[in-house]
This record gives C-alpha cells, structure tokens and sequence, in this order.
C-alpha cells in the first residue's frame, strides 16, 4: 500500500501564495504518476494538474495554468504544488492522488488514481 500526507493549505489572501506538499510513503516503487485534484464546496472534485514520475512531464488544468506548479523530489517521495496568484475560486479542499499507471488521455480523471491523501483545506480571501 502507498500512504499519501498532504500539508501546507491554510488561510491566504488574494493575489497570495501558497505551497502544498504530498509526502508518499510505503510501497513508492508503485507510483507512476501523482496528481492534485481540489473540491470546492457543494462542488465535484476537480483536475488541477499532474506529474509523472519518469521524465518529469506536467500538465495543468486551464483555470491554474500560469499560476500552479507542480515539481516532485523522487529522493524525498514528496510532489509539491506552488500556488501564486492566488484568488477566491481557488478555495477548495485540496487533495494529493498517486497512481501505478500513467495514461496520457485520462490523467485528469481521479478514477485513474489508486491512493489519495486526507485533503488540506486551501481558503482564498477577497
């Protein structure tokens, strides 16, 4: 099994940033790929982007494009996600989502995924 911890939500104002991290532990060697999805209030979950673990690719969601990166440390098992400009509709809870396979046409679906952290709870101030 991978177990998945996400930090580093919290309260911001707009135009502010913020960085979450995704520490994976366990059986890491089964990682391919690593993704962040955000679910609003009353909302779906929602694709924000995604890394591969072999090569590096990134591939973003187009309301954070320019806004969030997404970077890995394979030595440490933690992905990141850098929040800048950040505004009121990016408030959600954020939640880290690893998976053994990567599919280059169904990465932003969270049924891809196979293990998911608890979510951290990113609040965006006007």
């Amino acid at each position: 099994q991978v177990q998945l911890v996400e930090s580093g939500g919290g309260l911001v104002q707009a135009g502010g940033s913020l960085r979450l991290s995704c520490a994976a532990s366990g059986r890491t060697f089964r990682i391919s790929v690593t993704g962040w999805f955000r679910q609003a209030p009353g909302k779906g979950r929602e694709f924000v982007a995604v890394i591969r673990r072999s090569g590096g690719n990134t591939y973003y969601a187009d309301s954070v494009k320019g806004r969030f990166t997404i970077s890995r440390d394979n030595a440490k098992n933690t992905v990141y996600l850098q929040m800048n400009s950040l505004k009121p509709e990016d408030t959600a809870v954020y939640y880290c989502a690893a998976g053994q396979y990567y599919s280059s046409s169904y990465y932003s679906l969270d049924n891809e995924y196979d293990y998911w952290g608890q979510g951290t709870q990113v609040t965006v101030s006007s």
